[in-house]
């Protein structure tokens, strides 16, 4: 019974629900969450939780999520997780708020991929599910939709101080997502004749004094044409000081951003940059691919000719070759759990250990003379035995530990050197990778 992992080492968008509805603190937890769990197994389908998380895993019934609320409850908040085993994949949570403080029931909802949300009846049981909810639990606002458009939106913020989004929530209209659910406060600013005769796939008044609101059959495709103009026509019929072509424009450029670009990266990095754009953000992916598709890393200039190598310089070579050896041991020691092909000290070796330095900003996020002092060596030292070991390159030990030379063909590398430069900043990891070099080095071979 393993949870499906649902946040993973590349990002990818989905739906998400954010509900925040009233709750009755006086009543009983299974009086005022019985009705919740019967919507939820009524409309889920497909991605109907079957993991409940209190203290531990257990599979979904009644009983066990009584049970991990009672173990993860306190005297004001008890916060579960619902989970999947199969795709579509599920993150859920549910929080109860007590008093003192506001009490309240907040969900939080996210289902991958986006695409299962192509199908019209899958929309429109999510749509009824939350209708369900609204009903049983009134809300100020509710939203589900695109997470990378939300982004791109400016959600939850829009454009705020983070402390006064929280202080205020969603109190006008800033932006119309999927699907809205309009809480009377809400509507009354704009206007409850105005807001029921918004032009849009589907509005309904409930009877709380609530408006449910979807602008599009399907939240999947929200990105098409189609979909952006129906978008577009209710924000500004909500917000009528808004101008259409203006609104539908910013959403054009949105569906641009997010449009799959295909990655043409620089041959001797690509392995590299394409885990690099795994670590972006989804909503930034397409356009970080672009950037790097257009960027080329700077020549090697840690290099010379065959006939301008400095001759070594060292009384004891094998001692300083034992040296060399030693500060590649040490990168080693320090990398082997987070990049276990670092024993193997092959090319692939040099681009994780490219990955694994970027990824965690080494140049910034740790001590400058540390850097300097005990990884430069074991960088440039581990960079040379590749040299070595897969290019038939030879030692030209040198006293000074930037002047160390590799003899590949007609060229001699300075691979410490080049860890030098390579350290400097997390820009200059990519612009000076290990990986480059070592490709460069085998053309000349």
């Amino acid at each position: 019974m393993k949870v499906l992992k649902f946040h993973g080492s590349r990002d990818e968008d989905y739906l998400r629900l954010d509900f925040t509805g009233a709750f009755e603190p006086q009543a009983t937890r299974e009086s005022e969450l019985e009705p919740f769990l019967q919507v939820l197994e009524a409309h889920a389908g497909e991605w109907m939780p079957d993991i409940v998380k209190g203290m531990r895993d257990r599979k979904y019934s009644h009983a066990t999520f009584w049970k991990a609320l009672q173990e993860e409850r306190n005297e004001r908040i008890a916060t579960i997780g619902l989970y999947r085993t199969k795709w579509p994949a599920l993150d859920m949570a549910l929080s109860i708020w007590l008093p003192p403080l506001l009490p309240k029931l907040n969900v939080l909802v996210k289902v991958k991929p986006l695409s299962f949300f192509t199908e019209a009846e899958h929309c429109h049981q999510f749509v009824e599910m939350v209708r369900a909810w609204s009903l049983r639990y009134p809300v100020s606002y509710a939203s589900a939709h695109s997470v990378d458009d939300s982004a791109l939106a400016g959600a939850p913020c829009f454009g705020r101080e983070l402390q006064t989004s929280i202080r205020d929530g969603f109190d006008k209209i800033y932006e119309v997502f999927w699907l809205n659910v309009f809480g009377p406060k809400l509507v009354e600013a704009v206007g409850r004749e105005r807001m029921l005769s918004t032009p849009a796939h589907r509005v309904e008044e409930l009877p709380n004094g609530s408006v449910l609101l979807v602008t599009w059959p399907t939240a999947a495709d929200f990105a098409s044409e189609e979909a952006r103009l129906a978008q577009a026509r209710a924000h500004v019929h909500l917000q009528p000081d808004l101008d259409l072509d203006t609104v539908l424009r910013g959403l054009r450029e949105r569906s641009a951003t997010l449009a799959p670009v295909e990655p043409r990266f620089h041959p001797d990095v690509a392995p590299l940059l394409s885990r690099v754009v795994d670590r972006t953000a989804s909503h930034e992916r397409q356009r970080r691919i672009a950037e790097l598709n257009a960027w080329r890393p700077p020549e090697p200039e840690e290099w010379l000719p065959v006939d301008a190598a400095l001759p070594s310089d060292v009384g004891n070579p094998e001692r300083v070759l034992e040296q060399y050896s030693l500060h590649a041991e040490h990168l080693v020691a320090m990398l082997h759990t987070e990049v276990p092909s670092v024993f193997k000290q092959t090319p692939e070796s040099l681009t994780d250990t490219d990955f694994y330095f970027w990824r965690e900003d080494f140049p910034r996020t740790r001590v400058r003379e540390n850097l300097d002092e005990h990884l430069v060596p074991a960088v440039g030292a581990y960079l040379g035995q590749v040299l070595v070991r897969h290019l038939g390159g030879r030692w030209l030990p040198r006293k000074k530990l930037l002047e160390a030379q590799v003899l590949v063909g007609d060229r001699v590398w300075l691979p410490m050197a080049r860890a030098h430069r390579y350290l400097r900043s997390r820009q200059s990891l990519l612009d000076c990778s290990l990986t480059q070099l070592y490709r460069e080095a085998e053309r000349h071979r």
